[in-house]
């Protein structure tokens, strides 16, 4: 017997783990998951696959680059900003790629686009709830009620502590219903949720559930690095804070490195990639020839940017990454939102940080409307219509990219950046008979 969507989403929001899942944050309920078709979903499974390449790709072009085989540039540009202990700590991990990739995609009205990639995301024990919630609701949802959870498990066999910062202390209590979860299905096997900023006995693995920018606060960073390098104990993600740039979409793109991508992606793979992957430059202050110009842009220097008039301004400015600003949507401007003298001011500051938090510019590319059913707080039906940020969460065991769950967010059309926010409704994806 089917129940109303009053009732149903009553029952959703009784269901919410007594600590809650966000520290000090909600989200308006729906009664139904973000549906997308098949199709859709099929794609979704192949683009863990691109990423898993694409991101084998970064690391492998950036040691060519430590070796000469590739520009140096590259690994010069890539470890700006970084205290040396951690390059060096970077360098001697050679192999290990981040377990998790999480795109942020927009939902465009010509497939999507993916904003950045995240390897340290939050919302992996809120997509393990959401997605258990309603699947057990009957809904056909994607990665399955238990996909988080199992892939969770895939990238720490055995159990692990997962170690948490003042930083992410938002996520702490996802992350602790994530291992109560993890305990009561797969014992003996145990995982634990531990405050990062204090030295403990740890067990042989740890998930590093916070920043790299954020080591000086964690006086146990260190002890973790010479564990991790001296192979007592497996860190992941791996201290590799090259992997976490926002700079390589603008590396993805440049021309002298086009042959790299082909070879490494594949041609097919690689033309998918440029399909979704905006063009993005890197805001590189060296003068150009008189002769040159920014592809794309079409203008000789930045003054030139800077001076484009609103329309012209489809372009979002980010923080590259190693940077209190660089997670959420902090260090983001969206170019046709600002004045032109707040434009002009921003870009400027990005230019003059060059040299130590590189910055890049990306093309905008604007979500299509949805409408997405919720109930409010006073128990009345509504409707938002809205933008649609989807993350997929990418699991990477044996060699193989599993899609564990995408949590959808849909945005008042008002907003340009996609994200969580109390006026927004969050549920997992489900897929459409």
């Amino acid at each position: 017997m089917s129940i109303g969507i009053i009732e149903k989403t009553q029952r959703i929001r009784d269901s919410v783990p007594e600590e809650g899942l966000f520290e000090g944050k909600d989200w308006l309920v729906s009664p139904e998951p973000f549906p997308v078709s098949p199709a859709f979903a099929d794609e979704l499974e192949k683009l863990g696959h691109r990423l898993h390449l694409f991101v084998r790709a970064c690391n492998l072009l950036y040691f060519q680059s430590v070796k000469g085989k590739q520009p140096p540039w590259i690994a010069e540009l890539l470890d700006r900003g970084k205290p040396a202990e951690l390059i060096e700590t970077s360098r001697r991990l050679r192999e290990e790629l981040p377990p998790v990739i999480r795109p942020d995609l927009v939902l465009t009205e010509d497939g999507y686009a993916i904003a950045e990639l995240d390897s340290v995301p939050g919302g992996i024990g809120l997509t393990a709830w959401l997605n258990a919630t309603y699947a057990g609701f009957g809904h056909d949802i994607l990665g399955g009620a238990n996909g988080m959870l199992d892939g969770f498990r895939s990238i720490t066999p055995g159990g692990a502590d997962i170690l948490v910062s003042e930083e992410s202390a938002t996520y702490r209590p996802e992350m602790h219903w994530l291992a109560e979860q993890l305990n009561a299905r797969f014992a003996p096997e145990h995982w634990r949720v531990l405050d990062a900023t204090h030295p403990a006995s740890w067990q042989p693995a740890v998930y590093r559930f916070f920043e790299l920018f954020d080591l000086a606060n964690i006086p146990c960073a260190n002890a973790l690095r010479e564990a991790a390098v001296q192979g007592t104990m497996r860190v992941t993600p791996p201290f590799k804070p090259f992997l976490e740039e926002k700079l390589w979409f603008a590396l993805f793109w440049l021309r002298p490195l086009r042959e790299f991508w082909r070879r490494e992606l594949s041609e097919r793979h690689f033309l998918a990639l440029q399909k979704v992957i905006p063009y993005t430059w890197l805001l590189d202050p060296t003068p150009l020839p008189p002769h040159a110009v920014l592809p794309g842009l079409e203008v000789h220097d930045w003054n030139e940017v800077a001076a484009f008039s609103q329309k012209e301004r489809e372009l979002i400015l980010k923080i590259s990454g190693f940077s209190e600003l660089a997670w959420g949507s902090r260090g983001v401007h969206v170019g046709a939102d600002l004045p032109q003298p707040e434009w002009r001011a921003v870009l400027e500051r990005a230019l003059a940080c060059y040299q130590t938090r590189p910055h890049i510019l990306q093309r905008f590319r604007k979500g299509r409307l949805f409408t997405q059913a919720y109930v409010d707080a006073g128990g009345e039906p509504r409707a938002l219509h809205g933008r649609v940020r989807l993350c997929p969460y990418y699991f990477l065991a044996e060699g193989k990219a599993r899609l564990g769950g995408a949590l959808a967010t849909i945005c008042p059309a008002d907003k340009k950046l996609l994200h969580g926010m109390r006026d927004a409704v969050l549920v997992p994806t489900g897929i459409t008979a």
